[in-house]
């Protein structure tokens, strides 16, 4: 257990990442009850309150389970592809058991179009960084993900897309990611698309276009997600206020 303390952004969304990471672990997903509160505050040399925090977001997510004098453990089977939290692609793979294969990668330096201009407030034509990516498991690709990169960022096209994408931003670029405005749909599969997932044309597809900000309310992120019909259910709890 460890944060990382030369990186920017706010200790209490470093312990959070942390407790993400951690509950990644076999012996966690397997049942085992995670350390208790005040000893992670200790270690990590923190406030037990942002622990407390932490933990109770993740909570909130139906993610873990607390039960006052026993312990905090990860729910069993309850660890979906959730909208109301921010989780990539390959974190909730592992959750479930599952390596991630990448089945194409592509990295290109193309203009804006209009579309993509309008999205990120720039002007069309501008140069940006366009990651193409077709992901998946063992049994075949699942999702087509398009995203293209504010040109503020600097970035050159050499970064090391293997990594998990927010995960490299936060390492290599010092972008923090954190809000997500979305919008989802369903869309019949085009011809280029159904290749891709090997469907018929026109069958069912999952699409999910964001417009993702940085801790400072800054675009960073345009992007596109088309998912194979019959791989993905979402879920979301709604209060009645």
């Amino acid at each position: 257990m460890k944060i990382d303390t030369d990186s920017k952004g706010p200790l209490h969304q470093k312990v959070e990442k942390m407790m993400r990471e951690l509950i990644l672990q076999p012996r966690y997903r397997n049942g085992e009850f995670l350390p208790k509160e005040v000893d992670i505050a200790d270690h990590l040399g923190v406030a037990r309150n942002t622990v407390r925090h932490a933990i109770s977001k993740l909570v909130m997510e139906g993610l873990l389970v607390r039960k006052k004098g026993v312990g905090t453990k990860v729910i069993a089977g309850r660890i979906p592809t959730r909208l109301d939290s921010w989780w990539s692609f390959t974190q909730e793979m592992k959750l479930k058991g599952l390596d991630v294969v990448n089945f194409e990668l592509d990295v290109q330096i193309l203009p804006a179009d209009e579309e993509v201009a309008e999205a990120m407030n720039i002007k069309k034509g501008t140069k940006m960084i366009r990651l193409s990516r077709l992901r998946g498991t063992s049994v075949g690709p699942s999702l087509l993900s398009v995203s293209w990169f504010h040109p503020r960022l600097k970035m050159t096209g050499w970064e090391n897309f293997t990594k998990p994408l927010y995960q490299m931003l936060e390492q290599d670029c010092g972008v923090f990611v954190a809000v997500s405005r979305e919008e989802i749909s369903a869309i019949r599969a085009e011809k280029s698309l159904a290749e891709k997932f090997g469907v018929d044309e026109g069958a069912p597809l999952l699409f999910r276009q964001r417009i993702v900000s940085d801790t400072d309310g800054r675009l960073v992120e345009y992007n596109k997600v088309y998912y194979k019909g019959d791989g993905f259910n979402y879920s979301i709890d709604i209060e009645r206020r």
